[in-house]
């Protein structure tokens, strides 16, 4: 019987055990060595920061667009948050207060694609 999934503590992807990862499996936190080596910056916890506090001010039930974490905290240099933004969005949706909705419908994080938005459970 293989563990269960974890959650990337870098891009908050799910991901599966591997053999290569038996021996330390306790200690694996990220899915790929491009995340172990991105880790979470202070950056990506302004966002997340942002993201709670813009949530937090909005109505119950109202979602918003990472992209509007990203462009508070970027300013003109926005766009190069984007998606920065969209890993905060999901290491938020891993701690189970948030969900990520496409089209008004919850999705998975680690499989949503395109435009998401996200909003605090209810």
């Amino acid at each position: 019987m293989t563990p269960p999934d974890r959650t990337c503590g870098s891009c908050g992807r799910d991901f599966s055990w591997r053999k290569a990862w038996a021996r330390d499996w306790d200690q694996v936190r990220y899915c790929s060595s491009g995340c172990r080596k991105r880790g979470v910056t202070a950056t990506d916890a302004a966002l997340e920061a942002t993201l709670v506090d813009l949530l937090a001010k909005g109505s119950a039930g109202a979602t918003i667009c990472p992209s509007e974490a990203a462009r508070a905290v970027g300013g003109e240099d926005w766009e190069k948050l984007h998606e920065p933004a969209r890993r905060a969005a999901r290491r938020l949706v891993a701690t189970g207060t948030f969900e990520l909705t496409q089209g008004g419908r919850v999705v998975d994080p680690s499989t949503a694609r395109g435009s998401i938005l996200l909003r605090r459970t209810h």
